[in-house]
This record gives structure tokens, sequence and C-alpha cells, in this order.
């Protein structure tokens, strides 16, 4: 049997009757909804499921049907970058089947998505149809209220020129795991906290494979980072260069979050660097060995 994840992200973490009704839908499927989150700040709803390919594409095409009939993107605010109301869907190989496979598994999905809400539909990652076009970031460029005049240079892969009226658009393809980390931060300056997180992001001269962005959250700031390669960047690197770069400034770290569920490895990798243990693996957890 062949299992993907899928970690939808869609554009309402206020209205708590729009989440449920999302929600529902995925209870009401054939697949394990294994996580999720949402809050007002950010303004999103990230949900995490594990299925089989095709019941995994039911459950997000009638969520997806909820989530544009419900959500107006014309008055959505957040903190999070957003191009649409659901915004971004990822799908990542899980057992018996192949990155290749999920790719081609993201095209037909965007394809069957983009042509029964007629909207348009880029794909990104390991699904994307250029280098340029593998980068979230460049897709979503000016996010929901720039959108019209970005499509101008940049097509989607599927659907209509021009931005669905309330809905936007959305990005989906094939990618490795990813793993969600916020930092919190004790300062409520948030140019110092942008700053932490420019000396994080890969693209501004940071970590390899790591995405990073600073907000305001409650009365701190915050570092929300993600880590798309966790074996060739550690978590256990992005907290320590935080915190090297936050000592500059006076700032420590107070807290921090996961968004969404972590696979094992990494949180063994965090515990044999805090830890120093020298023997510290996948045989060493009894749950591994029950």
């Amino acid at each position: 049997m062949q299992v993907i994840e899928s970690i939808p992200n869609f554009s309402e973490g206020t209205d708590k009757k729009i989440v449920e009704q999302i929600l529902t839908d995925f209870r009401n499927a054939d697949v394990n909804m294994v996580d999720y989150t949402y809050d007002s700040y950010y303004n999103r709803l990230v949900v995490t499921l594990i299925g089989e390919p095709e019941k995994v594409r039911e459950a997000l095409l009638k969520a997806s049907d909820t989530a544009i009939t419900t959500i107006d993107m014309r008055k959505h605010k957040g903190a999070h970058p957003r191009m649409g109301a659901v915004d971004v869907v990822p799908l990542v190989p899980l057992k018996n089947i192949t990155m290749k496979e999920c790719v081609e598994f993201s095209r037909e999905f965007a394809k069957e998505l983009s042509e029964r809400f007629n909207l348009p539909v880029f794909l990104y990652d390991e699904s994307a149809s250029s280098p340029q076009r593998r980068d979230i970031d460049y897709l979503r460029k000016g996010e929901f209220e720039g959108l019209a005049d970005h499509m101008k240079k940049v097509n989607p892969d599927f659907g209509p020129p021009t931005p669905h009226p309330t809905a936007g658009a959305t990005i989906t393809g094939a990618r490795e795991i990813m793993v969600g980390l916020n930092v919190n931060l004790n300062t409520s300056d948030l140019t110092v906290a942008k700053n932490i997180a420019k000396a994080l992001h890969a693209r501004t001269g940071g970590l390899a494979y790591i995405k990073a962005m600073a907000c305001e959250y409650r009365e701190v700031t915050q570092i929300g980072m993600s880590n798309v390669n966790f074996r060739k960047t550690p978590l256990y690197r992005q907290l320590e260069l935080i915190k090297i770069e936050a000592a500059r400034y006076g700032v420590q770290v107070v807290s921090s979050e996961f968004c969404g569920l972590i696979p094992l490895d990494a949180l063994i990798d965090v515990c044999k660097y805090y830890l120093k243990s020298e023997n510290l693996d996948r045989s060493s957890v009894i749950e591994m060995n029950m």
C-alpha cells in the first residue's frame, strides 16, 4: 500500500465555524488526520493528513470546496504570507511511493483542483517546472493583494491566467518531509527579530535548507522557520544560531514550539547533541522495539 502525507494550509484561523467545517471534511474522509493547528494571529489553519494517495486526494478536494466557498481573501488579514484560500498543499511520499510518483500525483491533483474550481494552481518544489518556481516565496510574491500583477509575469501551471476573485490561487507540489519550528524571543522589538530571521534564512546567507520569518507574537516576537532537510541541517543548529544572533542584542530564547509533526530521527539528533550521547539511535527507543 502506498502512503503519502499532505499538509494543506488554509487561510482561516479566526472563524471557528469555517475551521470546523474544514476539519469535519477531513474527519469524515478515509484518511488519518494526525494533527491540526490554527490561530487568529497568523489567521491560518494547518492540517496534517496521512493516507493512500487517492483517498488523500478526495479529502483535499472536499475540504478545498469548503474553503473556496467560505473564505473570502478580500477580507483576509494575517501575519503569514498567503495568496489563496487553499494557500499551499504540500505532498510528501512516505511509504512505497517514490518522489517521482508523488510529483506525478501532484500534477494530477493540481489539474483537477484547477478544473473543478476554475482556480489558478502553481506547482512548486520537486514538482516545479523551472528552478525558480521551486521557491514558494517566488510564487507567492506580492501575496493575494499583488496576485493579479504577479500573474501578469508568472503564469500558473494550471487554470486561468487571472486570480479567482475570492479564493486567489493555490500552490501545490511534492517535497521532502519538512520540520516547522517556531522560536519565541523575550523582546517586542520586531526589527531585532527580523535581523535574526535574516541571519537564519538560507537565501540571505543563513543556514542551508532553512526559511525564516519574524513576526510579533502576543507580547514577544517569534522566529518561524521551515526546515526542508533536517538531516543536512539539524534542528539544534537552528536553535544555536538563533541564540548566537540574539545575544548580540541582549535577547534570549524563552520557548519554542513545533508546527505539525516531527520525524523521530530529527528528535534523536537534538537529543544526541544536547545530551552529548555517543550511542543514541532508533534502537535505543523503547517504543521502536515493542
